[in-house]
């Protein structure tokens, strides 16, 4: 009996590894020493499949390697975060102006939501599903912050939000505070999810206003969620439902090869 070897495609060494270095660089930039060279040790194909368990010989093989990088890397991050670290806040005279519109989509397509028929939907691990109108939402107590948001094609703004805490609202819908994930989906049919520590942090806020004035729909009316700790693409906007869940919900970016847990 013959035994043929099993076909093997090419695989480009240099690109496989130029892409885990992209995706853990951060979890390695802010990582403690015996950790930051641990990681850099690793970053051969040997110990890229040592370190994922992978073995890597065809091109699934690497996306799978690839993947468990990345989750590595929100697990790092996740290690690292402070929950009570504020990020830094700045004085109104350092706002940008005008701030700049970002999506996935121009500007010319921005969605319009009626104020008149929305509703926010609440769902999950939650014990009070019942829909808000803006005018609830409006008649909790608000906060405001003048923070950076931090893009990660590599740009920055700084812009002045108002709204209500994030962890105020949490606990006023009785949700499970010990679940892992809160997710959101929006009129524009972004969707996203964050970790409960950060939906929890102080400066974490669901946004209803911009510079003093109701949020305008390039800046995600009705409702956008701010948090300084994260980089814009976890910041959503236009939200129409949030939920409380256990189950890894992903997002629109995260599911194209985006770091999940997306820490600034």
């Amino acid at each position: 009996m013959i035994i043929k070897p099993t076909t093997r495609l090419a695989i480009d060494g240099d690109a496989v590894l130029k892409e885990a270095v992209n995706r853990i660089s951060h979890a390695s930039r802010s990582a403690q020493p015996a950790r930051r060279d641990f990681l850099r040790r690793s970053l051969t194909l040997g110990g890229l499949a040592m370190l994922t368990g992978c073995t890597l010989v065809d091109e699934a093989s690497v996306e799978t390697a690839l993947t468990r990088i990345s989750r590595m890397n929100d697990e790092v991050q996740g290690w690292l975060f402070d929950p009570n670290r504020l990020a830094p806040t700045y004085p109104d005279s350092m706002i940008t102006r005008p701030f700049p519109f970002n999506a996935y989509y121009g500007e010319d397509e921005v969605r319009e939501v009626a104020e008149s028929s929305y509703r926010l939907e609440v769902t999950g691990l939650v014990a009070d599903k019942r829909k808000w109108a803006l005018s609830d939402l409006r008649a909790m107590p608000q906060t405001d912050q003048v923070t950076r948001h931090i893009c990660v094609e590599g740009w920055s703004a700084i812009g002045k939000w108002g709204g209500v805490s994030f962890a105020r609202f949490l606990r006023h819908v009785g949700a499970d505070l010990s679940a892992k994930y809160v997710g959101f989906k929006c009129a524009d049919d972004y969707f996203t999810s964050i970790d409960m520590p950060t939906a929890l942090h102080p400066q974490t806020v669901l946004a209803l206003t911009y510079d003093g004035q109701p949020l305008p729909p390039k800046y995600g009316f009705p409702m956008k969620l701010r948090m300084p700790t994260k980089l814009g693409y976890k910041n959503p906007k236009h939200i129409q439902a949030i939920f409380v869940t256990n189950t890894y919900p992903g997002g629109y970016w995260e599911d194209q090869g985006y770091n999940w847990f997306g820490g600034s």
